[in-house]
């Protein structure tokens, strides 16, 4: 059940990013968390990238630095309309994630941030289905999401967050094991790296070429 500060939080998208980005100091800032999920990979312009639940365009930017063909797409049409403010050269798609409004095999690239902790696994999964789907043979996958901390002294705080902001599909994430997850859906390369004491990770993986 959602709490009122999540409400909130969507009502006054400002009180939601102010506390990221005081979390953020401890990955080195709100800009390096951004590009976290984007370490050790090189997007070049002519690839196309889908930023998927993009939200009010927090990450979009630096992919759009990177790629000539950025989608972002989100549910919210209030995030949306701010994305495109923000970004009016950008495309932007209304629609869920569990269902796609693209044809297979049509992206290079998909990311998305912080976004699959809200959701249910049935549909984490058809997320993730429709991820496979409309990346390109080859194609990467990009995740930087919550992780069950490492360091005990991380617990209180990541409890209070969860407790005034998240739902309990967030407690059911952290104790999914997100790389095994991915390796026996068919997902190959996969990577993760651990951040923040362990309370964030970023998970990279490759769709399969025949």
């Amino acid at each position: 059940m959602a709490t009122f500060l999540r409400d909130w939080s969507y009502r006054f998208p400002w009180l939601y990013r102010s506390i990221s980005r005081a979390a953020a100091l401890a990955v080195g800032g709100y800009d390096r968390l951004r590009r976290l999920p984007l370490q050790g990979i090189q997007i070049h312009p002519q690839e196309r990238v889908l930023d998927l639940c993009c939200g009010p365009a927090e990450v979009t930017p630096i992919l759009a630095e990177l790629s000539q063909q950025v989608v972002g797409l989100d549910a919210s049409p209030k995030a949306l309309a701010a994305a495109r403010q923000r970004l009016p050269n950008v495309e932007f798609v209304e629609a869920f994630a569990q269902d796609l409004p693209f044809p297979g095999n049509s992206f290079d690239w998909v990311h998305t941030s912080l976004a699959l902790h809200e959701l249910p696994l049935p549909d984490l999964e058809q997320v993730l289905r429709e991820g496979w789907r409309v990346l390109k043979p080859g194609g990467g996958l990009l995740i930087l999401d919550l992780h069950a901390p490492q360091q005990p002294l991380l617990w209180p705080g990541l409890v209070l967050f969860l407790a005034l902001f998240e739902t309990e599909t967030a407690w059911h994430f952290l104790k999914l094991d997100l790389p095994q997850y991915l390796q026996q859906q068919g997902w190959q390369s996969v990577r993760q790296t651990l951040h923040a004491g362990g309370a964030l990770q970023v998970v990279q993986a490759q769709k399969p070429v025949p």
